[in-house]
């Protein structure tokens, strides 16, 4: 998991600064709304949409566009889309698993980009359950470090719930089961440690080392799915050491 982080992390630092800020923001949008519908338009009493809008506002998406999202998702104003969240499933080059999380409100369109974005990239579509069974569902929170060390977030979280903390170079990943995933994160922010995102991801239980010839086709494809607008989120198995990630920088 540690390689698929750091590469995430490093990723959307530069995406902040480039023209792929506006598709990162129509997907922390998009969380939002989602959330807000599934449960309720209050942050405070609804966890995942308190986690969605921070993120969101962490990738400096502005309030107005926020509150907006908030209202549309809980009902509180008109508008809003039918989202449908699809899972698909793939194989990167290399024999990387490829999980493939879509926010759609077009199943058909969504299919095809996804198809599409796989076959030109070297990879491939996979049937359901042949991907899946490599990754387990759990709550991931990213905390830079700025001066903290391993011991510092360990001894914070450890009573909470995590079970590993990861470092993944300017970032600290904390790894828990999903279900404990507010516990940790309540816990960072009574230590008065800052986090960047606290979400429920899939980490894979197996990784497949790459070097960089296969680093840079599995990262040419996960971007090409990323590219597409009904596709929220991509997991992937890989492994990439220090020098690798240094190598394609």
């Amino acid at each position: 998991m540690s390689g698929h982080s750091k590469w995430a992390t490093t990723k959307h630092k530069k995406a902040a600064l480039d023209a792929k800020r506006g598709k990162l923001f129509a997907k922390l949008i998009k969380n939002i709304e989602v959330a807000a519908r599934t449960g309720g338009p209050d942050p405070d009493a609804n966890p995942t949409l308190f986690d969605a809008i921070f993120k969101a506002k962490k990738n400096s998406v502005p309030n107005d566009n926020i509150e907006r999202a908030r209202k549309r998702g809980g009902g509180l104003e008109a508008g809003g889309a039918d989202w449908q969240t699809i899972m698909y499933e793939g194989y990167a080059p290399g024999g990387v698993a490829v999980l493939i999380e879509c926010l759609t409100d077009n199943r058909n369109r969504a299919a095809s980009e996804v198809r599409v974005a796989l076959t030109r990239n070297g990879g491939s579509l996979a049937d359901p359950g042949s991907v899946s069974y490599m990754f387990n569902r759990k709550g991931v929170v990213i905390v830079p470090k700025n001066g903290l060390d391993e011991d510092t977030v360990l001894m914070a979280v450890l009573d909470a719930g995590a079970e590993e903390v990861n470092d993944i170079g300017d970032s600290f990943e904390v790894i828990c089961e999903a279900g404990d995933l507010v516990p940790v994160r309540k816990a960072l922010q009574d230590a008065g440690i800052d986090y960047d995102s606290a979400e429920s991801s899939f980490v894979p239980t197996m990784s497949v080392p790459l070097d960089e010839e296969g680093a840079k086709k599995v990262f040419r494809l996960i971007e090409a799915l990323e590219d597409s607008d009904d596709v929220q989120n991509v997991f992937a198995n890989f492994d990439v050491s220090d020098e690798v990630l240094a190598a394609l920088d």
